[in-house]
């Protein structure tokens, strides 16, 4: 069975600024904000939710499919997605829009400040969820256009496919009471820990109360580790150590990949999230989002020296 990969396809323009933000910006008047940022290092790379989802799950043995809407500059993305052996059947092509275009500026700290131009994305109420055919049985819904995320978790759960719903950095996009449409046609839910915040106050319940919205509440906490609520009961999972700490860009990503593999498979929750932390540790070792590289073997390998035998 294969897995819908509902998101965005972006070019990522990554900017390294050698200092820290907050040392260049001052608290009582940034009501007239007017900061420049030197940034030495730029460099472009492939990125979006959608594609960096369906890499990580790719390379773990995963069946993903990719439905997003790209723009006319996206020939080389589409030769990277066929040279990587994903299906693109369900990717778009907008030919009077540009490719989603994010800018980030990270620091030493890595903070990261990010500008971000939808494009193409604006149509992927264009592409519908039977257009993947009838082996799917899990979706995620990615950041994508605001429009696309409401009538793809639809079409999802129309078609009795388990959701999983990460709002991301669309979360912005959306008020209380369509927050909790969304979890209600959910299986998983899976947010950081200021998207948990952000979340509560739209919603206007504590999180110990919005974890019970959804069977799976899944919270991650950077280099605190994550959390997995399952009905009422919570797994802590530890956090990964890293080879090193080098741009933190996808990670999230990574991360969702690990829960998509798991649920492909039937894991236990404490496993899976074990898993994404892994492919979280794997991704902010390298620059970009899609530049890490590794074999289903390797995870495996991995896992049995981090917390014992690889149960799969």
């Amino acid at each position: 069975m294969s897995t819908l990969i509902c998101g965005s396809v972006a070019f990522d323009t990554i900017m390294v600024f050698p200092g820290e933000f907050k040392e260049h910006i001052l608290p009582d008047q940034v009501h007239i904000l007017n900061v420049a940022f030197l940034v030495p290092e730029m460099r472009r790379e492939f990125g979006g939710t959608a594609g960096n989802i369906a890499y990580n799950l790719n390379q773990l043995g995963g069946k993903p499919i990719v439905m997003a809407t790209v723009g006319q500059d996206s020939d080389v993305y589409l030769e990277r997605f066929r040279n990587l052996g994903l299906d693109t059947r369900c990717v778009k092509r907008i030919p009077s829009a540009y490719t989603a275009q994010a800018f980030i500026t990270t620091d030493r700290a890595d903070n990261q400040i990010t500008a971000f131009h939808p494009g193409a994305m604006n149509h992927s109420h264009e592409n519908h969820v039977a257009d993947a055919g009838p082996n799917v049985e899990i979706g995620i819904i990615a950041p994508d256009g605001r429009d696309g995320m409401f009538q793809h978790a639809k079409e999802m759960h129309d078609a009795g496919i388990r959701i999983v719903f990460d709002p991301g950095q669309g979360l912005p996009m959306f008020n209380g009471e369509e927050l909790l449409h969304f979890i209600s046609l959910a299986e998983v839910v899976a947010v950081n820990d200021y998207e948990a915040r952000l979340m509560c106050e739209r919603i206007g319940k504590p999180l110990e109360e919005v974890v019970q919205l959804a069977p799976v509440f899944v919270v991650t906490r950077g280099g605190k580790g994550s959390e997995i609520h399952v009905r009422g009961k919570m797994h802590e999972i530890p956090c990964v150590a890293a080879e090193r700490i080098v741009d933190p860009t996808g990670c999230g990503d990574a991360y969702r990949a690990g829960l998509l593999f798991g649920m492909q498979r039937g894991l236990d929750w404490s496993i899976t999230g074990r898993i994404a932390a892994i492919l979280g540790a794997r991704k902010i070792a390298h620059r970009g989002a899609q530049n890490h590289h590794f074999t289903a073997a390797d995870i495996r390998s991995q896992f049995a020296a981090e917390f014992g035998s690889a149960p799969w």
